[in-house]
């Protein structure tokens, strides 16, 4: 789907004024703000309820650009930046001093990429600075992947929805800390170890920590009203119908191999065979089981291979500790 060009422009206008636009990436919808306005930063940490010291990823129109907003691009970097932009991959380098604290929440580092979606890139262009934009949700929540998720979310809250049609790849972007000589995964995504390791030659680092805050790193992340649970996946029929029996109202992501085995459970959606098709649909599987009605999730991880390294992180991120409410 392609936004009109009026759309596109009067998104621009909400932007310089200092507004937030839900725009399209590949990944997921995000909430975006102008970049080098401190008073607009403020008010995505607001809408979402997202705590300020979690850093926010800058998107940027090209990957030329990259030297406007970080302090120096080690050459690792500029490599991952030619090969994967625009695409679903962050670098995490040195603030440059067009960043705002209030963006990277008080660190003097930045999360920056370049988005693969044309109507985010038109943005961009049109808007000629730099946007940040989590992902347009409650902090905590299933991340959007089309524009009626977003409204869903936040109603009137949000300035403007450019509608950019449903996300390609359908998980955050991969987050690569290329500070220091050796490149290090902080957040699994939409590029996988494995295309990185082909680049470079040997596998990166994968830290899911880090002394570095990067966005996803929250034990409770991407999770839906319902609570998730994770179980083997020959266990999963089983686990459904006995909670059922206990009275909870169960939905199932049904893994690939037992796509045919009857389940006794409220709502039941078949998980596709393929990492990136399970991926593109994951949140919006999970968007639907709370619609539903369900008040419990049984899942299982896929095998933590190529894409699927990105589905288990945001699957235990979903089934996490939550915080009392």
């Amino acid at each position: 789907m392609t936004a009109r060009t009026s759309d596109i422009e009067k998104a621009a206008d909400v932007l310089r004024a200092g507004g937030l636009v839900a725009l399209p990436t590949e990944t997921v919808y995000g909430l975006g703000a102008n970049a080098e306005d401190p008073a607009a930063v403020a008010r995505i940490f607001q809408v979402k309820g997202r705590p300020p010291s979690h850093p926010l990823i800058v998107h940027i129109a090209g990957a030329e650009l990259l030297g406007d907003w970080v302090e120096d691009v080690p050459e690792t970097a500029r490599l991952l930046a030619e090969r994967f932009w625009p695409g679903p991959l962050t670098l995490v380098l040195r603030r440059g001093r067009r960043v705002p604290l209030e963006a990277t929440g008080g660190l003097e580092t930045v999360a920056v990429r370049v988005p693969g979606h044309p109507v985010a890139l038109a943005l961009l262009s049109a808007f000629g600075g730099g946007v940040t934009a989590p992902s347009a949700n409650r902090f905590g929540h299933v991340s959007p992947t089309t524009a009626d998720h977003v409204r869903a979310e936040f109603g009137g809250a949000v300035d403007f929805v450019l509608d950019g049609g449903p996300c390609a790849v359908g998980v955050e972007s991969t987050i690569v800390d290329a500070t220091g000589q050796t490149p290090t995964v902080l957040r699994p995504g939409g590029v996988t170890r494995e295309d990185l390791e082909a680049l470079l030659g040997r596998p990166p680092a994968v830290h899911t920590t880090s002394r570095i805050r990067v966005p996803g790193q929250h034990p409770s992340h991407y999770a839906p009203r319902a609570r998730v649970v994770l179980v083997e996946p020959e266990k999963v029929v089983a686990e459904a119908e006995l909670a059922q029996e206990l009275g909870h109202r169960v939905g199932v992501l049904l893994p690939p191999a037992f796509t045919d085995a009857p389940v006794n459970a409220h709502a039941v959606v078949p998980v596709p065979g393929s990492a990136a098709a399970y991926a593109r649909g994951l949140y919006g599987f999970l968007r639907e089981l709370d619609r539903r009605g369900c008040d419990l999730i049984v899942a299982s991880l896929p095998t933590e291979e190529g894409l699927g390294l990105a589905i288990a992180n945001r699957l235990r991120r979903a089934a996490g500790p939550r915080p009392a409410a």
